[in-house]
């Protein structure tokens, strides 16, 4: 089916806590366009790439305790960000369900592979060299993608096939996830109701 020819799947989503203060605007259906602000410019950077390449629209304003770390402010992005594709989701009438890619990042390759089943699992399978990207603390990747997965109810899969520059391996895991996501969302009309023998993906 036709982007264009359908009504954008759109979700807002706000969260405060004594930690964090966020508002995510997500279009499944955009065309790459992105305003993001966490307070981490490798994170925003990040977000962006992630827009970008999947052709979302996404709208990202997070006041965090970066005085503290940059923990809260990562991890409740990925909440956020999860809890705004659900929602933008819908029933899940027509879609794909399944995504995957490998893609190469100069000398990293990375592959991500998801099913938007309702059932939230990760399996993360990478290896940093430094503690740091800018102010981004590398830990955080995975503990990004698992909120996005648990919240989302998705089940992800993202592996490090090769790389050393790290970088370039969260930045090839950010792609990669976007361009899955995107396979993933898209309707198609042979689908007549939800992928799922059982008769629910929720």
């Amino acid at each position: 089916m036709d982007r264009k020819k359908m009504a954008s799947r759109t979700a807002t989503v706000k969260r405060k806590t004594g930690e964090t203060d966020i508002q995510i605007t997500l279009n499944l259906d955009g065309n790459g366009k992105s305003d993001v602000d966490t307070g981490i410019g490798f994170f925003d950077h990040m977000l962006i790439s992630f827009a970008k390449h999947g052709l979302f629209d996404l709208s990202v304003k997070v006041a965090g305790d970066l005085n503290v770390d940059c923990h809260h402010t990562i991890e409740d992005t990925g909440i956020v960000l999860g809890q705004a594709i659900k929602e933008a989701l819908g029933d899940k009438k027509h879609i794909k369900r399944y995504g995957s890619v490998i893609l190469p990042m100069d000398e990293s390759l990375i592959l991500c592979a998801l099913d938007l089943s309702g059932r939230p699992y990760l399996v993360f399978d990478a290896e940093f060299s430094t503690d740091r990207v800018g102010y981004f603390d590398t830990e955080m990747v995975k503990e990004f993608f698992y909120a996005i997965s648990y919240t989302a109810g998705m089940n992800l899969h993202i592996k490090q096939l090769a790389g050393s520059n790290n970088h370039h391996i969260i930045e090839g895991m950010f792609k990669a996830f976007s361009k899955a996501l995107d396979e993933a969302v898209v309707k198609d009309r042979r689908i007549t109701d939800q992928l799922s023998t059982k008769g629910t993906l929720l």
